[in-house]
């Protein structure tokens, strides 16, 4: 289980996939909105910063301006230079690499912008905007200035930003239900006339729950043991041994760490394999992680010391524990290594991907989208964005940026207590003075003293320090963001184009308009305790539909990282609603979540529906059995190896 999985064992399972259950979920694909965040994040900063200023509004050169998905398309004077899918034909891709023309006139473009100028026009050069066609098939028209940010009453009133509403249904059929989850579910589908499907056999059952709770098959004595058990609470011994199991927190530390983007090391174009990109402390965070979750760290303090746990009081008896420190690796797994950045822009980026990171893990928000513009669809204004940019920028991850064309050095922290810092430091201080005596004391019987003391302080060596990649406050070490203080607007994503200083605070939509700013600290911790706050409406929500999409195939919210305007909606918001209120009364215990799903009738339905449901669900939107699953790479890996 500690040799994380690799992309090429997805292969394995075109040799023969194995099944748990009996279907299998459909795909939730949302090409526009990948295509449309690329655009964003990628695209339209680049062009605004070198392109803009010669092909703007006014006076464009060669007739060309890109400003607009109909600017791009109807070209310049001498036609279009994009030609969507096709690269090698863009005159646009060709001036960028000097070619025919040289464009920007001023300097040529970095390798990666061109890479992802070509990638871009490789995807069909998608510009989000009207009605989403290619560029190619954009109709001309001027473009229509931005209006003023402004939070509309249909946005304040958006579902994901209420309050969750705790109101179970009544159902016909009082005998099917095991637990109030069961009667969500059952309601939906007694309005449709449909019925569920009937309860799996045992030997699916604990297959089932097994995979899904520690990514291994049953041994044949656990099997046989669960056939054996005709109690009523024969299931219930099932669940409960898994979750004690060890097994159990590798496999669902491994979901986290998909969230928290984990990597052991980078690749960075340029650069060579270092100790750094190595990231030879990284393995402490992935074991927190499963740490975390074996002991079921409640999920509020699960939140709290990934993104404050330097600055959190302690839970247990006072005494220096490292673990919160180790937690905030979190903050660090970046993918922002590149040697070649300008440092301004590297921290920019280390700012904007831990604003993505902490938003869409734990809030399901995309506010990164604001970086450059108030966001497209939600309600999060550039100033909302520039707010949390300035907890960010008063942070620290890296010991040092760099020096020009060299990659950052990830800050490394000491996992020691104050007090054992001092006794090193004063060890130390104590072996450089016996040293220089052993020489140059002024007798034989000084240095003889000396020399013994010496040898006698070397023989207590204490063990070698252990590090932990983490976050401090204090922004970036010599550089103008070192230390506490919020942050100018970045115009247009640009940081050599500033306006108003924005006070540190948390997004208007989400926490009102009276907040008081931040003023102690970089508001790390204040951001920590808002997000896991039993108040704050999408933190359980979001947390529950995540636990959901492992045991069902899907989330409620299919898009589990997106529960904004463009996300999904859910298909069973009472039911949502109901699991966050549980989740969060529970003490946020993500074990007694899964307990709270594990044991529904819903869960340990069949795969195999009733014709009539299955007929009037084809998608299995209702629920109406319990979905099939294909077996992921790492549980066809260690089911393999488990049986040898």
């Amino acid at each position: 289980m500690w040799r994380w999985c690799s992309a090429w064992m997805i292969a394995i399972a075109g040799l023969g996939c194995a099944l748990i259950s009996n279907t299998c979920p459909a795909v939730d694909a949302e090409p526009d909105k990948a295509q449309s965040e690329y655009f964003e994040r990628e695209i339209r900063p680049l062009l605004v910063e070198r392109c803009v200023k010669c092909h703007g509004a006014e006076k464009p050169k060669g007739g060309l301006q890109l400003l607009s998905r109909e600017t791009l398309a109807r070209g310049g004077t001498t036609g279009p230079v994009v030609a969507p899918g096709k690269p090698g034909e863009s005159r646009l891709i060709k001036a960028v690499n000097y070619q025919e023309i040289e464009m920007p006139p001023d300097g040529r473009l970095k390798q990666d912008e061109i890479a992802r100028l070509t990638r871009w026009v490789e995807q069909g050069a998608y510009w989000p905007a009207g009605d989403g066609k290619p560029v190619s098939d954009a109709k001309p028209a001027e473009p229509v200035p931005a209006p003023a940010f402004a939070i509309t009453p249909a946005q304040r009133a958006f579902w994901a930003i209420q309050s969750p509403k705790h109101a179970v249904p009544e159902t016909q059929d009082a005998a099917w239900p095991r637990t109030d989850l069961d009667r969500f579910i059952l309601n939906k589908l007694e309005v449709r006339g449909l019925k569920p499907a009937p309860p799996a056999d045992k030997r699916t059952l604990i297959r089932r729950a097994t995979f899904d709770l520690t990514g291994l098959p049953p041994t044949p004595q656990e099997v046989d043991a669960f056939l054996a058990d005709s109690s009523p609470r024969a299931f219930v011994r099932v669940v409960e041994r898994l979750l004690a199991s060890p097994h159990y927190g590798e496999r669902w530390g491994r979901h986290w760490l998909d969230v928290a983007r984990y990597a052991d090391s980078y690749e960075a174009a340029g650069s060579e394999v270092t100790r750094e990109s190595e990231r030879s402390e990284a393995y402490r965070y992935r074991d927190w992680v499963v740490k975390a979750m074996n002991r079921d760290l409640p999920y509020d303090r699960f939140i709290i010391e990934q993104i404050a746990g330097d600055l959190a009081p302690p839970l247990g008896p006072v005494g220096y524990d490292p673990n919160p420190i180790i937690a905030t690796g979190f903050l660090t797994f970046g993918g922002w290594r590149d040697p070649r950045r300008d440092k301004e822009e590297l921290l920019a980026d280390i700012v904007d991907d831990q604003i993505d990171l902490v938003s869409r893990s734990f809030l399901g928000l995309s506010i990164s989208c604001a970086r450059c513009h108030d966001h497209r669809s939600d309600p999060i204004s550039t100033e909302d964005y520039y707010a949390l940019a300035g907890i960010f920028y008063s942070t620290n991850v890296l010991a040092s940026v760099g020096e020009k064309g060299s990659a950052p050095m990830p800050l490394r922290i000491a996992l020691a207590s104050p007090d054992e810092l001092k006794r090193r430091d004063e060890r130390k201080r104590r072996v450089e003075e016996l040293t220089a005596q052993s020489v140059q004391a002024p007798t034989d019987a000084l240095r003889a003293e000396a020399a013994a003391a010496l040898d006698k302080l070397k023989a207590s060596e204490p063990p070698p320090l252990e590090y932990a990649y983490g976050a401090q406050d204090g922004g970036a070490p010599q550089t103008p963001h070192a230390g506490l203080h919020d942050v100018a607007i970045h115009v247009d994503g640009r940081c050599d184009r500033l306006g108003k200083v924005v006070p540190r605070r948390f997004p208007i939509i989400l926490a009102g308009d009276k907040q008081q700013p931040i003023a102690a600290g970089s508001g790390r911790l204040q951001l920590a305790q808002w997000i896991a706050s039993a108040d704050n409406p999408l933190t359980a929500r979001v947390m529950v539909n995540r636990i959901w999409r492992h045991h069902f195939g899907r989330g409620i919210v299919s898009t589990v990282d997106d529960f904004g305007q463009s996300g999904l909606r859910p298909t069973h918001p009472e039911l949502l609603d109901w699991l966050a209120i549980e989740f969060v009364r529970s003490g946020w215990s993500i074990k007694g979540m899964h307990r709270a799903m594990m044991l529904s009738a819903t869960y340990q339905q069949s795969s195999v529906p009733a014709e009539a449901t299955r007929i009037a669900d084809p998608e299995n939107l209702l629920l109406g059995r319990m979905p099939r699953r294909l077996l992921d790479d790492a549980e066809i890996r260690d089911a393999g190896a488990s049986s040898q």
